[in-house]
């Protein structure tokens, strides 16, 4: 039960970052040399840490704009003493997602190794 909640505080410091569009908060989550998938709208991207960041640094964040936040955990599994997988709903409006994240416990913690993410059109934005 311990790995279930520190997994779960890691997945809410991903919720948070995402939502205030804080690069140190999502350094503080992710692996440095985790990776990023998607293939939305025929626009497949396969992304590093670095490059995200870019992403990150580079749009307006929902708190900034005084977004309502979509921070939902659909799943979360221990799958092994060391690994994770925590199926997540979240936004960045217009669009809202459904995000897959793998974790891995290190001698630090546990930490996304791997996010994917695709449109949530069973969720209507706002």
């Amino acid at each position: 039960m311990d790995d279930l909640k520190a997994v779960l505080a890691t997945v809410q410091g991903y919720f948070d970052a995402l939502y205030d569009g804080s690069v140190e908060g999502f350094r503080s989550v992710f692996h440095p040399e985790a990776q990023l998938f998607t293939s939305e709208a025929g626009n497949t991207a396969a992304l590093g840490m670095d490059a995200y960041m870019e992403r990150v640094a580079g749009r307006a964040s929902p708190a900034s704009r005084n977004d309502p936040r979509f921070d939902e955990v659909v799943s979360a599994t221990i799958a092994s003493p060391t690994t994770a997988h925590v199926r997540v709903r979240d936004a960045l409006l217009p669009n809202r997602f459904v995000d897959e994240l793998l974790l891995v416990k290190f001698a630090g913690g546990w930490k996304i190794v791997c996010k994917s993410w695709a449109f949530d059109n069973g969720k209507p934005a706002a």
